[in-house]
């Protein structure tokens, strides 16, 4: 299973790196009239070799067999740098030519580069048990026990393979077809005296703990390893972590992509950069849009409503005002309507083409909004959602942003329907538990040239 996840990827994979090999040999034909040396020719065979171990590691970092590669990597890495520092060392020391140094260094990075090339080429080979799969019989027939066969007992998990089911409560729904239960709890002992089995997985609720204590000691009678089944994915979502708080087992229930001080500093470097380039590059078009709505309709330039941020905190943002008479900024509930008597000449404008958002910069800029986020409500709306849509306020992790996951789908605009508003946050939250620079990429190229983003503008 993991061999043909493996391959799908490829072609994104491919996807990432090709663009960054045109800007490779793009650089040369400007500076070196696209001459080649070998020098750059192993520069960027090393780097696409570090780029598709660093794909792998990111996509692939919560999973056991990523630890486990991880661990290799590692130790090949303190190898080859003990190797490097030891040959620099020498080298200093012996008078040896100029040369000889270059090709030394040269080499010893072409093996590194090999090596791991080979490594990620051959993952699947050198991470997967050799031999025969492992015979596996499940204890339990309900919910957990369907995700199980559903989800990692299949036909194309070579690693295990599934023997059957175990009944272990006549209360509980059974959801396994019938001919691939195998006894109930009070028959296992003999059918584990006459088949081969490696492993029993629990797949029992949590409240049957005599059930759950009655498989562990058949298990152990026969010798046999157990591995038990945590279903928190209703209660906490997608995103969580088992691991060690000082002596004890604990789950991290909100683990996401964005919590990483990487991501996090690659994220808020980002919007600090592109929020004051993005101003400096339209401070002439903000004048000529002040002046125009001065001209138009007496008022402030700037409309600037109270909305809902990173961790439930209220801030103002910073809007083009578009219509003669706003709606009060903090307690608000009046929502723009189509065709909106309100509306002005100029902001009827500013709205169709979104421009009425661009001075949300200046949010990013100070640290309340982000380039890319779910958009930010207002109080009521808020309180609406969290109590209509389930995990609702997962959105309250990450900074609002200017345009989103959402918006880029068509999903911008009212939220007036039941479907608006749970297809707006289901948009959001999937943005929060996948998050990747390159995904914020994908969005702002989205925002600018898909006609989907700007769906629903008036």
């Amino acid at each position: 299973m993991h061999g043909q996840k493996q391959k799908r990827e490829l072609p994104s994979l491919a996807i990432d790196l090709l663009p960054l090999i045109f800007i490779f040999i793009a650089a040369l034909y400007c500076y070196r009239d696209f001459r080649f040396s070998k020098r750059d020719l192993i520069a960027l065979f090393v780097f696409i070799i570090l780029w598709c171990i660093g794909e792998y590691i990111r996509k692939h970092r919560y999973s056991d067999l990523s630890l486990q590669w991880q661990k290799r990597i590692f130790s090949h890495i303190k190898a080859y740098c003990s190797l490097i520092i030891l040959e620099f060392v020498v080298l200093l020391y012996l008078p040896v030519p100029v040369i000889f140094w270059k090709q030394l260094i040269t080499f010893t990075f072409g093996i590194v580069a090999l090596d791991f090339l080979i490594k990620f080429l051959n993952i699947d080979v050198l991470t997967r048990d050799v031999g025969t799969p492992k015979h596996v019989i499940v204890a339990g027939t309900g919910s957990k026990a369907k995700i199980i066969e559903d989800q990692v007992l299949t036909s194309h998990n070579h690693e295990y393979q599934l023997k059957g089911f175990i009944s272990c409560d006549n209360q509980d729904v059974c959801m396994i077809e019938s001919k691939k239960v195998l006894g109930d709890l009070d028959n296992i002992n003999q059918y584990l005296q006459s088949n081969d089995v490696d492993e029993i997985v629990i797949a029992l609720p949590d409240e049957q703990k005599k059930n759950i204590q009655r498989v562990l000691t058949v298990a152990d009678y026969h010798g046999i390893r157990v591995k038990y089944v945590l279903d928190y994915h209703e209660l906490f979502g997608n995103h969580y972590k088992i691991t060690r708080f000082g002596q004890v087992d604990a789950v991290n229930i909100r683990e996401l992509p964005i919590d990483g001080k990487f991501a996090g500093f690659l994220k808020n470097s980002f919007d600090k950069v592109f929020a004051v380039a993005a101003l400096i590059f339209l401070l002439p078009l903000f004048l000529i849009i002040a002046l125009l709505i001065k001209l138009e309709s007496p008022g402030p330039v700037f409309y600037c409503p109270i909305r809902i941020g990173k961790g439930g905190k209220a801030f103002k943002v910073f809007k083009f005002r578009s219509m003669r008479q706003n709606d009060d900024s903090a307690a608000g509930t009046q929502s723009t309507k189509v065709n909106d008597p309100r509306i002005t000449r100029v902001g009827k404008f500013l709205r169709k083409y979104s421009i009425d958002e661009l001075p949300q910069f200046i949010n990013v800029v100070s640290g309340t909004m982000s380039v890319v986020g779910p958009r930010p409500h207002r109080r009521y709306l808020n309180r609406q959602l969290q109590e209509n849509v389930y995990h609702y306020m997962l959105r309250q992790y990450v900074k609002p942003g200017i345009t989103g996951w959402a918006q880029v789908n068509g999903w911008r605009g009212p939220t007036d329907t039941e479907e608006q508003k749970r297809q707006r946050t289901l948009h959001d939250l999937w943005y929060i538990e996948n998050w990747s620079f390159r995904l914020d990429m994908k969005i702002i190229f989205l925002t600018l040239f898909s006609q989907k983003a700007h769906t629903s503008a008036f």
